[in-house]
Parts: C-alpha cells; structure tokens; sequence
C-alpha cells in the first residue's frame, strides 16, 4: 500500500492519491489535494482563507502544526474600513445562520503562505507538479456533484453577492445546479502563477497589489503591509491521554483541539454512557458538551493568547470538578416506565507519515478579487472567532483564534486515526464523535463518519436524522430539549479520515454529508 487520502470531494482526494502513486510522501498528497479543493469545494476554501497543518513525521516521531490561519488586518491604514453586510443563511427549513460578509470582513489570508510553508519543510516532489492537477480542474472545468449543488444553493446569497461571483457561480443568471460545469479561469491563471513564482506572488508581488487595491475599494482593511508581514507559524500541538491512545491536535490560540482533548480527558473518566445511538450515549455526549461549553466562559478567549488555558483546564481539580457535574445532572434524571465554509483532507503514506490539513474561507465575504478567482474570507465576521472583542487598532497582525481541529490519534507512535472537520461551532462535536467512534466504539472510519451526530446548542440538543426515534423519545422524558432533523445535513460538519488498522491495512472515508471520499492507494 501506497497511502490514503480522504477530503470533502472525490477530485480533492484523487489529486492526493495520484501523488501518492507517484511515489509523493503524505505532505506532497495533502498539497496537491489542497489545491484540487479550491476548484472542487470552491465556496468553502481557497487561496482567500487560512487553516492549519498537522505533521506526523514517521522517521522521528515528531508532531508539529503549522499554523496559517487568518490575522487582523489594518497595518499603515487609518481607521478599520467599511461596515460588514449580514446574510441569513438557512440549513434547514427551520435552522438558519447569519453570516457577516463583505470586503470589511475580511482578515489577511495565510493558506497559499501555508502551503507553501509546508512544502519547503516536508515536500519531496516539484512544487509545480502539486498544482497541476487543480491547474486542468479550473481551466476545463468540474461538473458540479449533488452535494456541492446543494451548499451551493446554501451560499447562494454570497458565491453570487458581486459581479465577479455571478460570472463564476452564475453565467446564465441563474445559480448553477447539479450536472453543471462550473469554469475557474482566473483562478487557474491565479495557480499558473503561483506554480512559477510560489506565495512571493500574493504576500509580495503584483497579485496581492491588485488583491488589495480590490479590498480597498470595496471597504475591506487589508494592506500590502499586512501580506508582507504575514508569517505561518510552527507550533507544538496539544497531546491527551484517553483509554491507551494519545489525541493530537491544534494548540492556543485555536480552541477546538483544546476543547475537544477536554471532552477525552472527561469521557476517559466518565465512559461512553452506553452503545453508539442510545439515549444513555447521547445523554452522555451533550453533558460533555454541557462542559466544553462552560469552559469557553470566564477568561478563556483571552488566555488563549496569553497563555496557560491548557494547563488550567485539564488539571485533576478541575477534571474531577467537571465529572462531579456530569454525574450530579445525570442523577437527576427520572424515566418513566415504559418507556451531530470549511474543508478537511487526511493523508497517511507508506512509510507512516501522517498529514491533517483543515482550511476555510469562512462562509466567504462575497469579495471575489476581479481577474484572480481568489475568493475573500469572512473571518472577521464569523460568529465563532468573536473578533469584536478584539481592539481592532492594538491587535492588527494578530492571528485570530479557531475551532479548526486537525488531529491525529496516535497508539503508541502510530498514526491510528487521521481526522478533522468542517462545521463551524459543530465541527468540534463532528471529530469528537468520530474519535469516540473509531477510538472506543470500534467502528470502521466510513461507519464512524455516517454515524448520525449530535450538537449541543443551549439549551437544545440538534439530533441529526437517522437517530433512533424511541432514544431520542427516553432522551426527552430525562428533560432534553432536542430538535430533531430529518435526514443527515452539512450541518453537523464535513469530516475526512483514514485509520490505519491493527494488521497494517488502511482505510479511508469522506463525510457523506458532503459528498466526501476516501481513496486507498
């Protein structure tokens, strides 16, 4: 076995496996997946966005994250730019989101910085072969899925919000459906000329000076200064001990894997609750949940950047503090008688190199740079950050916080589970349920990642379809508020991961909520 990849697209997860069989090492596949997604998954990533990038080096052991999320923009400008525009995003006919969009919520991009980042450290093959795959994606066009139909009629309000949109997302004047093609040229002059010149090209070049004359004029903040001075970042991620394995995942500033190491730490004590889909697991997930919540509250968002949230969080005190909690709500509960814009991409290779890479655009700012396909995020508007408690004028440069997660479990020094996820606010719950799934369940990658989900949103509990009518039933005689969706949706996150099983084997799964895939190579 060559490897495999799983990503949110059958073309993202090829572009990686035909790296892999080229004899491209987990880093190569993951790039050159990255790139395939901003033509195939285009309203969720692209080079307008920023992620994380987590390395398992099997020669040494050795973990580490780079980190190229977004940053405050507004280096040499005076003032903080235009007003953002809200949109109201519906998921389902009775869930809906608002999404701050515009030039203004714009932060300064760092995923093309990223990747390029991790290609001098990791990369073994030409970086220009890496974009070629995606290079012929954007020029010829792909023919757009179900699933990418649909987030497409989702973000509709946004892919089309300008004339540079409405030209990509809507030649005909309408919004393009399932069977259609949908045509990157400038996006594929954009990758033609990263291909020649590398990041140099957005961060220092004539690319960004257009970029940023762009933003300028539609009210954005970002400045040549700010991509001049942007830097990718190489962290040490945060490691948790559950049940014999070792979770390994994005540190401060980001939150999710400190959040998510949390929940495992408390489930290690705790248990399951129960089988996979009863009442009892459920209740058992949303009370953990309950927990995470209840952390985020006090000074958590400010220590992430000062410092020591980790070491606060998961001491025995406050663990068993936790517990005491859980166990205390769960006591009270009486039964009658009778009565779960982002993208992910996992790679494991040959020799155990493992790479998890999750990167957004946000919902996109609806700022599509004219003549470069380059999709503004909306990081300074998204809900999850909080960015307005930032002061804007003390904070410019800095890296905005994230739930982007991507993870490894590690047995030993094995690479078990390679997972992240879309989602949001969700997308912490989404791995969490995937680790517990694989981790402590048993199950395959492909039956973890179909398993209905849930999603603790106070004070209720979002059940995704699927779920066993009679437990969500004992679920609301112990008192849970649930609202109960009728099929599977994006909602509850888009997640890829391989697991390398106990004979040596592979497998992998792409989220089917997203139209996903998994390639074994």
């Amino acid at each position: 076995m060559r490897g495999a990849v799983a990503a949110g697209h059958p073309l993202t997860a090829e572009a990686g496996a035909a790296v892999l069989r080229e004899g491209g090492n987990a880093v190569d596949a993951c790039i050159a997946a990255a790139f395939m997604s901003w033509v195939a998954e285009s309203p969720l990533t692209g080079p307008g966005g920023g992620g994380f990038l987590l390395v398992h080096r099997a020669r040494d052991d050795s973990v580490r994250l780079l980190d190229f999320f977004a940053a405050i923009p507004g280096r040499g400008l005076a003032g903080t730019g235009g007003e953002m525009e809200e949109i109201d995003v519906e998921f389902d006919r009775d869930t809906s989101q608002v999404f701050k969009i515009g030039a203004a919520s714009g932060a300064v991009p760092g995923t093309i910085a990223g990747l390029e980042a991790a290609y001098r450290a990791y990369g073994t093959l030409p970086w220009g072969r890496l974009l070629e795959p995606a290079i012929a994606a954007a020029s010829e066009g792909v023919e757009l899925t179900r699933p990418q139909a649909y987030l497409h009629a989702i973000l509709d309000l946004i892919l089309r919000h300008t004339g540079p949109g409405r030209e990509i997302y809507g030649p005909n004047g309408t919004r393009l459906v399932a069977g259609e093609r949908l045509l990157m040229t400038d996006l594929a002059a954009t990758l033609d000329e990263l291909a020649e010149s590398g990041a140099d090209a957005f961060y220092r070049g004539e690319l960004g000076r257009r970029v940023c004359e762009h933003i300028h004029s539609a009210g954005g903040s970002i400045t040549e200064d700010d991509l001049a001075d942007y830097r990718v970042v190489v962290r040490r991620p945060i490691r948790t001990e559950f049940d014999g394995h070792e979770f390994v995942s994005n540190p401060p500033p980001s939150s999710g894997g400190v959040l998510v190491g949390y929940a495992l730490l408390l489930l290690d004590r705790l248990g399951t609750g129960g089988a996979p889909g009863s009442a009892e697991a459920i209740g058992r997930l949303t009370e953990v949940m309950r927990e995470q919540t209840r952390a985020r509250g006090g000074s958590f968002a400010s220590d992430l950047h000062r410092g020591g949230v980790v070491r606060r969080l998961y001491t025995e005190a406050n663990l068993e503090e936790a517990v005491g909690r859980v166990r205390g709500r769960e006591a009270g509960r009486t039964e009658p008688a009778g009565v779960s814009g982002t993208t992910h991409i996992s790679v494991v290779d040959a020799v155990g190199n493992a790479a998890s890479l999750t990167a957004s655009t946000g919902s996109g700012s609806g700022c599509i740079i004219p003549g470069t396909g380059i999709h503004l995020n909306n990081m300074l508007g998204e809900y999850d950050l909080n960015p307005s408690r930032v002061n804007r004028a003390r904070g410019i440069g800095r890296r905005l916080t994230s739930m982007m997660a991507p993870s490894l479990v590690l047995e030993g020094e094995r690479p078990r589970l390679v997972v992240g996820s879309a989602g949001s606010v969700r997308l912490r719950g989404a791995i969490l349920q995937i680790v517990v799934n694989v981790a402590l369940h048993g199950m395959s990658v492909a039956e973890a990642l179909e398993a209905p989900r849930v999603h603790l949103e106070e004070p209720h509990v979002h059940c995704e379809g699927g779920s066993d009518p009679a437990e969500l039933d004992r679920l609301e005689a112990w008192g849970y508020e649930l609202v109960r969706w009728r099929r599977r949706n994006l909602y509850f996150g888009g997640a890829a991961a391989v697991e390398l099983r106990e004979d040596g084997s592979l497998d992998a799964a792409g989220d089917p909520r997203r139209g996903g895939h998994g390639v074994v190579v």
